[in-house]
């Protein structure tokens, strides 16, 4: 059998090297040559995995280790009789972490209270559905726009222009669909964007066409008041250098990135080849996750929980570093730009997650032992 893979996948040879010969690839190169002879093939979401790229190929089998398939032709699959797996959930508590960070230097900046904000989510699946819960755990005012959920199950969900009308905080967690029922490329577009309460933040972290990147350079040109945080961009790896300078945070599409959320991916896809062919699993992704390098964080139970919220999130990850890491990679000329971008993310640095974190409190402290839970750390 013949693997044809997305070089930055991680583990691949723990995960697929018995199953025969693995041939690496960068995603952005792989064309219908790379692919002819392969019977299986493993992207992330920097590849267009369609007919032009797949026709005459003798691929069976496609798995993309992310959380979206906007980039995979699944119509041409089904015609083709190709089976396919995504990774869903992989990296969602990765962003939920993202996003966590982002409030906390938001708050920071503007002088406010996270819990005097109305946050509304934009997209309850498996990445906002984890930020709604952590969110609602703080005790903070959430409201939820997803029409497909609301839809297909009822219950307390909004409209976007509620959500718009109401929040000060807007988190986007959409998948990027052009067509049907609910399209969501340029969801937020200049007349959305004209709606923003005074004050408002705006954090994109699902796909860059979401949010029309045009009319918000043009908004966050007139209004110093409205803060956006994009982690995506229209024409990634290319993206618009003035509004990145306007962002309050600007990062090359790293959300997700942490070390679990990317493995886990790596492993739902191989479960799912398992599945394919019929073959027992043979490797855990347990036996080959290293050892977080913080095992524990201890309280006192007179510790603010503002403070705690604060220490317990950069203890893990904080995104000013890779802010910072992307406005140095940021040039003038086109290619050595697309080029940064691809090499932060090749060689992003290990980063672990808040959730299984042990927390010891010490001592009668109910406030901050509701904060761990709500965090996603274990207490201990």
């Amino acid at each position: 059998m013949l693997i044809v893979a997305d070089e930055n996948i991680p583990l691949l040879d723990a995960f697929f090297a018995g199953f025969g010969e693995i041939r690496r690839y960068p995603g952005r190169g792989l064309d219908a040559a790379k692919v002819k002879d392969a019977d299986v093939l493993l992207v992330r979401s920097v590849t267009q995995v369609d007919r032009q790229l797949l026709e005459g190929s003798q691929v069976r089998f496609v798995g993309t280790c992310t959380i979206g398939t906007d980039h995979l032709d699944l119509d041409y699959f089904a015609q083709a009789g190709i089976q396919w797996s995504s990774a869903p959930g992989c990296n969602a508590r990765g962003v939920v972490d993202y996003v966590l960070g982002s409030l906390l230097t938001l708050a920071e900046l503007d002088g406010v209270e996270l819990s005097a904000r109305t946050y509304g989510v934009v997209g309850a699946g498996e990445v906002g559905g984890r930020l709604v819960r952590a969110l609602r755990g703080l005790g903070w005012p959430v409201l939820v726009c997803d029409p497909p959920r609301q839809g297909a199950e009822g219950g307390d969900f909004v409209s976007l222009a509620t959500i718009l009308e109401q929040c000060d905080v807007i988190s986007v967690h959409t998948p990027l669909q052009r067509d049907g029922e609910d399209p969501t490329w340029h969801l937020l577009g200049q007349a959305q964007l004209g709606q923003l309460r005074t004050g408002a933040w705006l954090i994109n972290a699902s796909r860059g066409a979401v949010v029309d990147n045009t009319a918000l350079r043009e908004l966050l040109l007139e209004r110093d008041d409205v803060h956006a945080v994009l982690d995506v961009w229209e024409g990634e790896p290319q993206v618009d250098l003035q509004l990145a300078d306007l962002c309050t945070l600007a990062t090359p599409h790293i959300a997700g990135y942490s070390l679990d959320g990317r493995q886990r991916g790596t492993a739902q896809i191989y479960q799912a080849l398992c599945r394919f062919l019929q073959t027992p699993e043979q490797v855990q992704l347990a036996d080959l996750l290293p050892p977080a390098p913080l095992a524990q964080i201890e309280f006192d139970a007179s510790a603010a929980p503002g403070w705690a919220m604060a220490t317990l999130c950069r203890a893990v990850y904080d995104p000013r570093r890779d802010d910072a890491d992307f406005r140095r990679s940021l040039s003038d000329d086109v290619a050595e730009q697309r080029a940064a971008f691809d090499r932060l993310r090749k060689h992003y640095p290990p980063r672990r997650e808040i959730e299984g974190l042990a927390v010891r409190v010490r001592g009668e402290a109910p406030q901050l032992e509701q904060l761990v839970n709500a965090l996603g750390g274990t207490l201990t």
